[in-house]
């Protein structure tokens, strides 16, 4: 079995690269994803596997933080403009992009793998030879490699088909980056039936386990709440008249300074940062319109939760106090990842046994900064006795991750399509 899965991962490691240097030149915004969904499934379909694209994929209602019809009707023409066939651009129409492959092989466990399509809102500075083509886009996280790891590890599982037996599905997830797209996943059931589930990150090696090449499983993420709150008040001429308006500015600067002032959590970590304050129209008019983006994390989903009861409080509360009205809506959130620590010790065992070359830490899990919406996805497993785990691929990277220098070596998708089919097939194998 390892020499077949190694075997088969540098047969298909050309592809992988070829894969994910296509995806960084293209890159796209979560639920905008159209020529990464697309190019996928055209691969998956034509190895056999079921796929499932359009509505069926996300729980509409789920969704967070969706663009405009605007911008989403913009990028699907443009992906049309790219050579993309428009009946398969048809379904995700409005944003329903990612996808679910399957492949039945008979009764037995589900196994699942979950990798993330979206890329981030930054101009590349790599000077790559297919650095991004895509104005104020670019894939600074690693997603271009998680997506070409996919379809590597689909190769794989194909291959061997005939030496496992159950089902194998893969999740191609939308809009990862600011946690919006693993809730409208799981609620639309995918990873119900789902005994084992998967993801994995390609991760810095800036981190004290030195020279290994995986942490078998990331536990005790920041979870996490994104919230845009939309002040509204009344406009005046400043000069002639300003009693009769009523401006958002004052309630904004009074929200901005208490919610950074929100006291700290006894039992973990937490972060609030406001990442975008906009408001008013000109020097002269009180200002009547504003918005506030902000985040805010805890080392753990209750500390989270008293972040945003703090936060929610005190948005309200600085609008009825000037006078002006505000709306708060969830653009994103995740819970923490807590990973399956049965699974996690399968998959060091994995390593240590079959796949030398891919050193463990000598822990079971260990901590990733952040947050990820994977996490939406292992709770619904979980609670209903499955297990999940979320390793983290470690390597040598050009610039820390979400900067316009960011890269990895391409070798790192040979390890990830190794282990994690290593792991897959351990889990199925007859």
């Amino acid at each position: 079995m390892t020499k077949k899965i190694e075997e088969l991962a540098r047969t298909y490691f050309p592809e992988a690269v070829s894969l994910r240097r296509l995806l960084h030149e293209k890159p796209e915004l979560g639920w905008c994803e159209y020529v990464a969904t697309s190019v996928v499934a055209a691969q998956l379909k034509a190895l056999g596997y079921q796929v499932q694209t359009g509505p069926s994929v996300c729980k509409a209602d789920a969704r967070m933080g969706v663009p405009s019809e605007a911008i989403l009707e913009r990028e699907w023409l443009r992906a049309r403009s790219e050579g993309i066939p428009e009946r398969e651009l048809e379904p995700m129409r409005g944003g329903f992009t990612g996808l679910i492959a399957v492949l039945h092989q008979g009764p037995g466990p589900v196994a699942a793998l979950r990798l993330d399509l979206d890329a981030l809102p930054l101009t590349e500075k790599t000077g790559l030879p297919f650095a991004s083509s895509h104005p104020g886009v670019m894939h600074a996280c690693g997603h271009d490699g998680h997506t070409a790891m996919g379809v590597g590890i689909a190769r794989i599982m194909k291959a061997m088909g005939d030496q496992w037996q159950g089902t194998l599905k893969l999740i191609f997830q939308p809009a990862e980056e600011g946690v919006r797209g693993g809730r409208a996943v799981a609620e639309a059931g995918h990873v119900d039936d789902v005994d084992f589930l998967l993801g994995a990150h390609i991760f810095g090696r800036s981190r004290p386990e030195g020279d290994c090449d995986l942490v078998p499983g990331a536990s005790g993420s920041f979870a996490t709440t994104k919230l845009d709150a939309e002040f509204t008040g009344r406009a005046a001429h400043a000069g002639s008249f300003p009693e009769k308006g009523l401006s958002v500015m004052p309630a904004m600067a009074a929200a901005v300074t208490a919610l950074y002032g929100i006291p700290r959590h006894s039992k973990g970590a937490t972060r609030i940062n406001v990442g975008r304050m906009e408001a008013g129209g000109g020097r002269n008019v009180v200002a009547d319109h504003g918005i506030l983006e902000l985040e805010i994390r805890g080392a753990g989903t209750e500390i989270n939760s008293y972040m945003e009861e703090q936060a929610r409080r005190i948005l309200l509360g600085a609008a009825k106090m000037h006078g002006v009205s505000c709306r708060i809506q969830t653009a994103g959130g995740a819970p923490s990842v807590v990973s399956s620590l049965s699974l996690c010790e399968r998959i060091r065992t994995l390593c240590l046994e079959q796949f030398p070359q891919i050193r463990p830490t000598s822990y079971l899990q260990g901590p990733s900064e952040g947050s990820e919406d994977f996490s939406w996805l292992m709770e619904r497993v979980k609670a209903r006795g499955g297990q999940a785990a979320f390793p983290l691929l470690l390597t040598d990277t050009a610039a820390p991750g979400h900067t316009p220098e960011f890269d990895f070596p391409e070798t790192v998708l040979h390890t990830g399509m190794t282990v994690l089919s290593g792991v897959l097939f351990d889990i199925l194998k007859k």
